[in-house]
């Protein structure tokens, strides 16, 4: 770029010219995410989980796809843009976003514990709305409680995930999975691969937790893009 060109966009608007392969991150992503929950006892029936969870702690069983046959016109995808806020209404979730990457060890950063109505998008993968799988992490809870995902698991298909994006537009996704997965045999393709189409990925922390290593697994809902407002 010429230095006499000032970009009128925050340097967070510039789309990454290298993106992360999936399979070198399918599990450090979630790694990052594992937090203790809140060891006062207040919270001692933990997190509300998919209807799924009691199964996916057996690796041994074979899962059925979470994928599931487009129905109706799909809008067209959308071009590159960052992320202002995410909206979950069933579960009362209104949070801002911020950019999430690759830390100085390799991991994906999530967004600071501290604060708990705080959501992260992860920049090495497609913007929400862009053809492609979008990534959206955030904390179960904090020593302190909830936080901004602790309903995730109570969601369920059919239910809606907005996304609004700092080019002004909001794309609607509209889940038609939710599960846990064991973050030892985390299916890092099955999550993360590309369907051809719009789609998102809301993840958080899940399953059994103990005070020694947090938590077992990880809440993923699967969502594709079903329209732009």
């Amino acid at each position: 770029m010429s230095a006499s060109v000032v970009p009128t966009e925050p340097e967070a608007e510039e789309k990454p010219k290298k993106r992360a392969p999936w399979g070198v991150i399918a599990l450090v992503l979630l790694t990052g995410l594992a937090l203790i929950r809140n060891g006062s006892g207040e919270f001692d029936s933990g997190p509300p989980q998919p209807a799924t969870a009691a199964a996916a702690q057996d690796s041994a069983s074979p899962r059925p796809s979470a994928s599931a046959p487009v129905t109706g016109s799909t809008p067209a995808p959308l071009p590159y843009s960052a992320v202002d806020r995410v909206r979950i209404p069933m579960i009362q979730v209104d949070a801002p976003v911020m950019p999430v990457g690759l830390d100085s060890d390799g991991w994906v950063a999530a967004p600071p514990p501290d604060d708990p109505n705080l959501a992260g998008w992860f920049t090495g993968a497609v913007s929400p709305g862009e053809n492609g799988t979008a990534v959206v992490v955030g904390h179960v809870d904090n020593t302190k409680g909830p936080a901004v995902f602790y309903g995730l698991g109570a969601l369920k298909k059919g239910n809606h995930v907005e996304v609004r994006r700092k080019d002004g537009k909001t794309a609607v996704f509209e889940i038609y999975g939710i599960e846990v997965f064991d973050k030892a045999n985390f299916p890092g393709d099955r999550v993360y691969g590309s369907t051809g189409r719009p789609e998102l990925r809301v993840i958080t922390c899940g399953g059994g937790f103990t005070k020694r290593d947090g938590y077992s697994g990880n809440v993923v809902v699967f969502a594709r893009l079903t329209g732009v407002r």
